[in-house]
């Protein structure tokens, strides 16, 4: 039975929406009143498909994104300026995409009947996130695109990918209609009685002709992956060892991202007990062979979402064009989106004619693909070699403790200002001017060869001065170290929460769905996590006199032990009873002036921890332990 009051997981916002719905469309033959719950479902993206079809003056509205619906809304474009019933259905669809990530944040909207500069801020982030033209307008490419999955299906697009080997003509026909990057498939299962032979996977030469032509390539790994019982632990972690096996015989650079597909439309119960735990194989299958490669996810988006959100998956190749999927109705883009397949067609080219499928691809936080093969891994390389040249640079130079001027040559440029300053000290610009006078490098990025984000190296590096200088003396305490690294960053954090009161009255909340989210952007990130507990766990082992070039070469090329966030939490907090302990001195116990001076600069304007109510504060807390608990294997 459907709910009419807000649950869990709900907002007023929706809700709204969908009362406004039930009340403007009730009485229409094709309408049935619908939930009122608070949440953006399948029903909820049908009912609003079938009230846009009524306005647009189809007799017998079906929710689908047919062509009738399709031509009649490219009479229907909106900008700054419009207003009435389109503005009002084109806002809320809007709401229902929301929110959109953008650089340092996330952008929301409300319904409304007037499109005003606000409205088209929100369209202008979407359409860059969703890799549209950025205009601020409500054209039909942007309405297909927060009404279904696949977006308009005729849009241009870079990417793509087949079954079909790249011949010499196919790879000049791709190059010449505008194609950057091409999916081709790791693996051909045997066919089963009475199946066709797909023949689909990498042929010996294809992938340097594909480079030979100016085009890139994506691995994917598929075997099956149709029924439910595809999926289990065993199976995933076998395919992952074999996803291993076979990228490394083509060739493939570490750090490369293997699709590993779900090719059926399954429930929250099935992707709970099945695809989950096949996620957890194929990631531990890939791991006992190094990591030399990360999982990506191929599905829907309710696929895509869980299994970045519960596996780590580094990127998401959605099945747009399965629009008709559960799994693709009343669900947004990925935060990780890379790919996005929207439309399959054949390409008839002689003796070379082929089916292609049309993917969108993410041209900025997507995955770049691959344009070599057999090159070694630089991303981290280039930051151990940058830290081993500067250690020896600072040897030479004297006056100062070598790592702190390390740490200081990084904070440069960024973690240099009198805030920082003041909170650990200012940065030697004569040890810098010598460093680089004798070549050395700041390596701003480097990619993580365990999870495949980018570290921060310089939020890395302050953090780790932080705490380098300023050991523990008792571990519910809260210091200088702190602030530098995850104090700092929950306290900003704390800011955001406090200015979406609207959004998420409960921290709890707001803490399990934005702290540390692997490929979700916000002011506490997964890479920000990454960044505090290698700089605590760096400066830990420096402490003890450790050879350093050494350190850092075993914290980035470990191959077993304890994971970095659970080193970081077992040695910080020692248990879950203590992290909450230490939490709560954080917010409002620690008399630190330094404590005290970052708490009121950081948690801005809004109303400061010690005056928010107990039990709110508390709730905020234990979000942000339990999520800690969670990554701890992350």
């Amino acid at each position: 039975m459907d709910a009419y009051v807000v649950v869990a997981g709900g907002t007023e916002k929706i809700r709204g929406i969908q009362q406004w719905l039930n009340g403007r469309y009730y009485g229409k033959p094709e309408f049935s009143i619908g939930p009122a719950d608070g949440i953006y479902s399948r029903d909820v993206q049908k009912l609003l498909m079938i009230a846009l079809q009524y306005e647009l003056g189809i007799g017998e509205p079906n929710g689908n994104f047919g062509p009738a619906t399709r031509s009649l809304l490219k009479q229907h474009e909106l900008s700054v300026g419009s207003s009435g019933i389109f503005v009002e259905l084109f806002s809320a669809a809007c709401v229902f995409n929301e929110p959109v990530p953008e650089s340092g944040g996330v952008v929301r909207s409300n319904r409304r009947e007037h499109f005003d500069p606000a409205l088209a801020y929100f369209v202008g982030a979407f359409q860059k996130f969703s890799q549209l033209p950025v205009t601020g307008r409500a054209d039909f490419a942007t309405w297909a695109q927060l009404l279904v999955s696949m977006g308009d299906p005729d849009r241009p697009t870079a990417g793509c990918d087949t079954r079909f080997e790249i011949t010499e003509a196919r790879a000049e026909w791709l190059k010449s209609h505008g194609y950057e990057i091409v999916g081709r498939y790791l693996y051909n299962p045997a066919p089963g009685p009475g199946e066709e032979d797909l023949d689909k996977n990498i042929k010996p030469g294809e992938l340097e002709r594909i480079f030979r032509h100016g085009l890139r390539v994506f691995p994917i790994f598929q075997d099956n992956g149709r029924r439910r019982e595809d999926f289990t632990y065993g199976s995933g972690f076998r395919h992952g060892l074999l996803a291993h096996s076979l990228a490394s015989g083509f060739g493939f650079n570490p750090g490369t991202v293997i699709y590993f597909a779900v090719d059926a439309d399954f429930t929250q119960q099935d992707i709970d007990d099945a695809v989950i735990p096949y996620f957890h194989g194929v990631g531990a299958g890939l791991a006992s062979k190094g990591k030399k490669y990360l999982h990506g996810v191929y599905g829907s988006r309710n696929v895509c979402t869980n299994v970045t959100e519960k596996t780590f998956a580094r990127f998401s190749f959605v099945a747009g064009m399965s629009w008709g999927f559960s799994g693709n109705l009343g669900f947004s883009l990925p935060k990780n989106w890379s790919v996005n397949q929207i439309k399959e067609f054949r390409v008839y080219l002689g003796e070379e004619t082929f089916d292609l499928d049309n993917d969108v691809w993410r041209l900025e936080g997507g995955d770049p693909g691959q344009t070599s093969i057999h090159a070694p891994f630089h991303g981290i390389d280039d930051f151990l070699e940058s830290i081993e040249t500067l250690y020896d640079l600072a040897e030479d130079y004297g006056q100062v403790d070598p790592t702190v001027l390390v740490c200081n040559y990084y904070r440069q440029g960024k973690y240099d200002n009198a805030r920082w300053a003041a909170l650990i000290g200012g940065i030697h610009k004569g040890f810098i001017n010598y460093a680089n006078s004798h070549g050395a490098t700041l390596v701003g990025g480097a990619v993580d060869p365990e999870t495949g984000y980018t570290l921060d190296t310089q939020h890395l590096m302050a953090t780790l001065e932080g705490h380098y200088k300023n050991p523990k003396t008792r571990i519910w305490m809260t210091d200088v170290g702190d602030i530098a690294g995850w104090g700092g960053d929950l306290f900003t954090f704390y800011n955001d929460w406090r200015t979406s009161e609207e959004l998420y009255s409960s921290g709890y909340q707001y803490c399990r769905d934005n702290l540390a989210v692997p490929g979700k952007v916000t002011t506490f990130g997964y890479s920000d996590l990454l960044a505090d507990a290698d700089g605590y766990n760096l400066a830990q082992e420096l402490r003890r006199n450790r050879i350093p070039a050494d350190v850092f070469q075993t914290e980035y090329r470990r191959v077993s032990g304890s994971p970095r966030i659970r080193r970081f939490f077992e040695s910080r907090f020692q248990s879950a009873t203590m992290a909450k302990k230490t939490v709560h001195d954080l917010m409002v116990g620690s008399l630190s002036p330094a404590v005290i001076a970052a708490r009121t600069l950081l948690t801005g304007a809004t109303i400061q921890p010690s005056i928010l109510p107990p039990k709110k504060l508390d709730e905020f807390e234990q979000g942000f332990c339990d999520v800690l608990l969670e990554r701890l294997d992350g």
